[in-house]
């Protein structure tokens, strides 16, 4: 009798080139071809935008600081928006790597994002001020969305994160801060509509489109994964993890399993959606895994290190794909 095989060992690419820590990674909407995508943002403050095979395409040159944030339009994620520590943020054509304009703050960019149009623009950070460009106006003053308990402000500590909600007519922010808290606004109205609060620091915030689930804001606070209905607004599974999570990233076709980083160590862990549990540990990285994303095919995750490279795991270890073939 033979023995059944082993199963596939995951074997990760690596994609080289930042110089310092990646701490945010964003994948563009997969085209009708099949490809997308990756914009990195690095303390190196180069954000890098690289193709489905994760080959370099080109590097974003002007910030004087480190990138903490970037984030991609919708379609053919034809402008990207990147924020950073110089106290600004700036919006680029992808295609040309033309920077289009620079917005000034008085502070750290922390968060940015865009809306699927390329037609505007958040910046967030630790002014804790909440802003809304108008791209077709790039020079006249921001709208600030703000709390009238709060002096003005959008929240009491730092924003760490600011996503645009695809849906509603993308009419709706989400914001999440140093002061525990998570915000919904409304964008016609620069107000306020929704909050929810969490017992501990939130490490970080991402959008995602997931095909069971519906539009989700995935949330790492303490050692705890949320997962939360953007538009009702309403908890939908979270998770105990036994290591601080840095990120995590929904699978977003299945729904079955998340991707997470780690604040203690450069492991990226694989977990059930249904049970937390651990399913798969991939080891690689030489410090802690900042950012972690899925592909918007669920083929593969992305995570970004303090090691200052990018690894790429596949999903489904032997399956013919991209550079795997």
């Amino acid at each position: 009798m033979t023995s059944p095989a082993p199963p596939a060992r995951a074997v990760p690419l690596t994609c080289s080139g930042h110089t310092r820590p990646v701490v945010h990674l964003e994948f563009s909407e997969q085209q009708d071809d099949g490809t997308y995508t990756l914009l990195s943002s690095c303390k190196d403050g180069n954000p890098m935008l690289r193709d489905w095979l994760g080959d370099w395409i080109g590097t974003f040159l002007g910030h004087k600081g480190a990138v903490w944030s970037s984030k991609l339009s919708g379609g053919d994620a034809g402008k990207a928006v990147t924020g950073s520590a110089d106290f600004s943020a700036k919006i680029w054509d992808t295609y040309s790597g033309d920077c289009l304009h620079t917005f000034a703050h008085n502070h750290i960019v922390r968060s940015v994002a865009i809306n699927a149009t390329g037609t505007s623009i958040l910046t967030a950070g630790h002014e804790k001020k909440l802003r809304l460009f108008d791209l077709a106006k790039p020079d006249q003053e921001a709208h600030l969305l703000r709390e009238k308990s709060l002096d003005g402000l959008a929240h009491e500590g730092v924003i760490k994160s600011v996503v645009w909600q695809r849906g509603d007519g993308e009419n709706i922010a989400i914001s999440a801060g140093e002061d525990k808290v998570v915000k919904w606004w409304d964008l016609r109205s620069m107000s306020k509509v929704s909050e929810l609060t969490f017992n501990e620091p939130i490490t970080s915030m991402e959008r995602s489109n997931n095909a069971v689930l519906g539009e989700l804001i995935t949330i790492a606070s303490g050692k705890k994964v949320f997962f939360i209905d953007a538009h009702k607004k309403e908890l939908i599974k979270e998770h105990t993890l036994a290591q601080a999570p840095s990120s995590a990233s929904l699978h977003p076709s299945l729904a079955d399993r998340f991707v997470a980083g780690a604040t203690s160590d450069g492991w990226v862990r694989i977990y059930d959606f249904e049970s937390g549990q651990e399913r798969e540990l991939h080891k690689g990285h030489h410090g802690p895994a900042h950012a972690v994303s899925y592909s918007p095919d669920g083929e593969l995750a992305a995570s970004g290190s303090e090691d200052g490279t990018i690894r790429l795991w596949q999903t489904y270890p032997g399956r013919k794909y991209g550079l795997w073939m």
